[in-house]
């Protein structure tokens, strides 16, 4: 969260970071919340539903890993906004990025060093950054 925060302000994008406690709506019965996630455009106050997700992120965890990488991946890329879906594992540097392609298709890089390129809304995240430099 604060790595994505940082990078925003870094590039001056009018996009924002919400921590847990906000809801994305994938359908009229389905709704998530994720571990982080970045919207762009005016601020709208954190505890609401976040209609408008450009790059949503969920940290593993033992009891939630399979719901991550199976539904909450296909239910959130229901979102025509969702650019970006970062799984994140909590015990090494590893981040699964899933990316919206060309026609809708998903693509998936596994990342353990470097940098994330999110464009959009047109940042980069070193997972330096994120896990801290050896």
């Amino acid at each position: 969260q604060f790595a994505l925060a940082r990078a925003i302000r870094s590039n001056h994008l009018a996009c924002h970071v919400l921590p847990d406690g906000v809801t994305v709506r994938v359908d009229a019965k389905t709704a998530y919340e994720p571990d982080a996630l970045v919207y762009c455009g005016p601020e709208i106050e954190s505890g609401l539903e976040v209609p408008n997700p450009v790059i949503v992120v969920e940290v593993l965890s033992p009891s939630t890993r399979h719901i991550d990488t199976s539904f909450k991946l296909a239910g959130y890329f229901r979102l025509p906004s969702v650019a970006h879906y970062l799984i994140v594992d909590p015990t090494e540097p590893l981040i699964l990025h899933h990316a919206r392609g060309a026609n809708d298709t998903i693509l998936t890089h596994i990342v353990r060093e470097g940098v994330i390129a999110l464009d959009p809304p047109g940042l980069e995240l070193a997972l330096t950054d994120i896990y801290g430099a050896d």
